[in-house]
């Protein structure tokens, strides 16, 4: 399991105030970018090596 101590957790700027079903991402640790759910803070989170989260970011961006 990742150590999370310190991850800075935001939202995508595309995500809806009101309650939506949201994602936060915290980019901001060496070597891992942690992804949990925006309405269970204190629930787990999945961890990804940067590579393939930015391929991720890549696909999505690519498919909309």
């Amino acid at each position: 399991m990742a150590d999370l101590t310190g991850a800075l957790w935001r939202t995508s700027t595309r995500s809806s105030s009101n309650g939506g079903d949201c994602v936060e991402v915290a980019d901001n640790l060496p070597g891992i970018v942690a992804v949990r759910d925006s309405k269970n803070q204190s629930g787990p989170a999945l961890t990804f090596p940067p590579a393939a989260w930015a391929a991720f970011v890549r696909q999505v961006i690519t498919r909309s």
